[in-house]
């Protein structure tokens, strides 16, 4: 009974509460716990940067990608997990999301397991493919060594940051990541900068940060905090336990495996010219992943909501829950690519003192900027379509921005104007994907709802 009367408030925001309330109480936890991630990204070249040594800043943007990809895995079970889960919450539906929540946290172990094994087993053909140069080579693989050792711990932390907001849980969500990141961050300079264990240090932080933060969202469970269920007893892959997580959580997999995939080949054709060309590009992805990861919890952060107003057939809850997001979106990406532009020569400098590193990252960073204001628009409808259980438009949402769009671009623009070409790359993959959300997001409502949404 008591677990009944917990869903029921903390499904209550979903089903009444105004607009605004509805959405930023969701919404800004989420963009709290990215903001986190954000952190976390950032610290570890902060602090490695702090050593004076742009090989070693180099190793981090190489080794990013690849550890990316295990958080992308965990969102296979996150994004896929909390689609179906919101939604048989808004059905009613509560013993069948138990069944979907039990799933995704055994399949997230077992799926880490066997990742950690493959990552270890071919670590030097892997370190060939990400384009480690003979002099970042070693460093590069001590880093990679160390953080595959915490596979399945990633895969759960990513997981079930988004996965407890299915039932209204956003501050519980973003405590996990508040933790764990956390204590990353104060670990870095201690294991980086005190011991001069250097990238080694940065790994082995990496590593405790993801065990603490899944260890909180499965002591969670373990509680009898929540009305979803971790236990064994309850896994199943019957009555679409498992493809309705995978038709959902692959696609939104994609955007972030192709992410990793592209940075690995923008990385390995930067190489190519020289590594302070690398190290550049390096910080100027993160400096552009500033506004990037924020609008990536704005839009993860209503998905449970639209999920819900979804399954409950509250059609114009969702029609003005969408319209409210949207531009709130605009805004918020707007002011932060605003406030990056201006900061654009004192956040390079945080990072980078080599001036022919500091030189490529600032070229490099104006150039991403130009479309970054599109960001949060573009996450909110990408995620409502997730919401609406539309795997066939996510999945060409996810495949195009970073594959059958950036691909080519980078390509054939290295080859018209060269170094810049390959980061003029991502500007128009953003333009062209925004156009392609719009028309997805209005085909989708249309199928669902008979009205073309926001």
């Amino acid at each position: 009974m008591k677990r009944a009367d917990h869903n029921a408030d903390s499904t209550e925001i979903f089903r009444s509460a105004p607009i605004s309330e509805a959405v930023l109480k969701n919404a800004v936890p989420a963009m709290m716990a990215m903001l986190m991630v954000l952190v976390y990204n950032l610290a570890d070249t902060f602090f490695i940067g702090q050593t004076h040594e742009a090989l070693q800043v180099s190793a981090v943007s190489l080794a990013t990608p690849v550890f990316l990809f295990f958080m992308a895995v965990g969102t296979v079970f996150g994004i896929g997990g909390t689609s179906v889960i919101s939604r048989a919450i808004g059905e009613g539906r509560q013993e069948y999301a138990k069944k979907v929540c039990a799933f995704c946290m055994w399949a997230c172990v077992i799926v880490g397991v066997v990742m950690s094994a493959c990552f270890l087993i071919f670590m030097d053909p892997l370190l060939s493919l990400i384009g480690a140069s003979e002099d970042t080579w070693e460093l590069t693989k001590t880093y990679l060594t160390i953080v595959s050792f915490c596979g399945p711990f990633v895969l759960i932390a990513n997981c079930f940051n988004n996965v407890i907001r299915a039932e209204g849980e956003s501050n519980k969500a973003m405590m996990g990541q508040l933790i764990g990141n956390a204590l990353n961050v104060i670990l870095d300079p201690i294991f980086i900068l005190v011991l001069n264990m250097d990238v080694a240090g940065a790994a082995i932080a990496t590593v405790i940060g993801n065990v603490i933060g899944a260890g909180y969202y499965m002591a969670y469970f373990l509680r009898g905090g929540s009305t979803l269920s971790i236990s064994i007893r309850d896994v199943t892959v019957k009555d679409k336990v498992m493809t309705g997580v995978l038709s959902i959580g692959i696609p939104a997999a994609l955007g972030s495996i192709f992410m990793s995939f592209c940075q690995i080949i923008a990385n390995a054709r930067l190489a190519a010219y020289n590594d302070m060309a690398l190290a550049g590009y390096g910080v100027a992805a993160k400096v552009t992943m500033i506004t990037g990861m924020i609008c990536i919890g704005l839009g993860q952060g209503v998905q449970p909501l639209l999920g819900y107003c979804v399954g409950a057939r509250l059609t114009e809850r969702f029609r003005k829950v969408m319209r409210f997001s949207v531009i709130f979106g605009f805004a918020l990406s707007g002011v932060m690519t605003g406030l990056c532009y201006l900061l654009t020569n004192q956040i390079i400098g945080v990072f980078v003192t080599e001036p022919e590193a500091v030189n490529y990252g600032t070229a490099f960073v104006k150039i991403l900027l130009t479309t970054s204001f599109l960001f949060g628009a573009y996450y909110v409808m990408l995620n409502a379509i997730q919401a609406m259980g539309a795997s066939t438009e996510s999945l060409l949402l996810n495949v195009s921005r970073q594959g059958l769009i950036f691909i080519p671009a980078l390509f054939l623009l290295e080859a018209m104007i060269g170094i810049n070409g390959i980061v003029w790359a991502q500007p128009v993959a953003d333009v062209l994907s925004s156009i392609l959300v719009v028309m997805l997001y209005k085909r989708c409502t249309r199928k669902l709802f008979g009205t073309a949404g926001a």
